[in-house]
């Protein structure tokens, strides 16, 4: 089976009740990417990037469009497998593994519907098909984040991320404490997350002054230097995320015990077959991680759920969804959501997910046919 078309489209996702706060960036709307690729069977596979804006990382919609533009022709008449479509891409393109990842994630889907098998199957298989997931507050008032939190704790999540950084750390461990307030009685879990915006001595000090709260640091700093630097002064366990582009650099930092853990996303690391490479690294190493993308819609959340449903238990520390954040649904009748603080994996070959086409509006690149 090998690919006879390519369609891109892009599409607005507004937040709902927006902004979306992270340290130094507010999110108000944010454009998809989604590809369709055709077989020369007739068989159609759908994937997704989203990046979080420029600001969050070396990622943005534009680049992917140009991404999938610049290896568009060379995938034409290329396999559907895996590995084949990854040699094909980075044949054609060094680097920009997010907008590999979508078509990554639409080879497995279209595989899957091939094979009648779900995605999960291609993994290596489903140990679970309810998967925790977790909440991000955003940036705000203590007391109202502090609101927020409870909120969600009631709700199922029992597993929280608190946003920090880009303001002043008092701002920060006031909003922490209120949190675990809250929460410390609901057999919650915390993670504070700021997204690389904390300098070296705010990310020391929120840990040394908050040492009597359990919660895992989430990407404290920008630089892998940074981290290491202050790795030795923090008393609670680090995560990394941002840092994590590729596979080689998350054995780095393994190799150099300077992690105990990750927020993992798919699109950077290039989609779901490196995604495997991960989620068997850190089961090696027993490493927990996330399963995330940075946006998107039931595409992206069902290709989470996919991944997801193969990594350990013991390890997953959640597969984050942004259709909490969204009012779009690709699929009103399989739409992938969070119930209960849980995500469900998708029913069905492939992704398990239909889109309307025609929400999408006519294609912004097209390739093949």
């Amino acid at each position: 089976m090998r690919i006879a078309e390519i369609q891109v489209y892009q599409k607005g996702l507004p937040v709902k009740d927006g902004p979306y706060t992270m340290s130094g960036q507010q999110v108000w709307s944010l454009k998809t990417t989604l590809v369709r690729l055709v077989s020369d069977s007739g068989l159609e596979g759908w994937g997704e990037v989203c990046p979080v804006g420029p600001l969050y990382w070396q990622s943005h919609a534009g680049g992917a469009l140009a991404a999938l533009e610049e290896m568009g022709e060379a995938l034409i008449g290329a396999e559907v497998l895996p590995l084949s479509l990854h040699r094909a891409m980075d044949g054609a393109l060094h680097g920009h593994n997010y907008a590999k990842s979508a078509v990554d994630i639409a080879g497995h889907d279209l595989l899957g519907k091939h094979l009648g098998v779900p995605v999960c199957d291609l993994l290596g298989g489903a140990v679970s098909n309810r998967m925790i997931s977790y909440f991000a507050t955003g940036i705000g008032e203590p007391d109202e984040i502090a609101r927020l939190a409870a909120e969600k704790a009631a709700e199922g999540y029992v597993r929280l991320q608190v946003k920090a950084g880009g303001r002043a750390v008092e701002q920060d461990i006031e909003t922490v404490r209120k949190v675990w307030e809250k929460v410390q009685a609901m057999g919650t879990r915390l993670a504070v997350d700021a997204n690389r915006g904390m300098t070296q001595h705010d990310a020391i000090t929120l840990s040394r002054v908050c040492a009597d709260i359990p919660f895992v640091l989430e990407q404290p700093c920008n630089t892998i230097e940074e981290v290491a630097a202050i790795r030795p002064l923090i008393r609670h366990p680090i995560y990394l995320d941002e840092n994590t582009v590729d596979i080689s650099t998350i054995l780095r930092v393994i190799g150099a015990g300077l992690v105990d853990g990750f927020g993992m996303k798919v699109q950077r690391v290039g989609g779901l077959q490196r995604m495997t490479t991960v989620r068997d690294i850190c089961a090696a190493r027993n490493l927990p991680h996330t399963c995330d993308d940075a946006w998107g819609g039931d595409i992206a959340a069902a290709a989470q759920a996919h991944i997801g449903a193969t990594v350990d238990p013991r390890l997953l520390e959640g597969v984050w969804l942004s259709t909490p954040y969204i009012e779009a649904s690709y699929d009103p009748e399989n739409p992938v959501q969070v119930v209960e603080g849980h995500v469900h994996l998708p029913k069905g070959p492939g992704l398990g997910i239909i889109p309307e086409e025609s929400l999408f509006g006519a294609p912004v690149a097209s390739f093949g046919g």
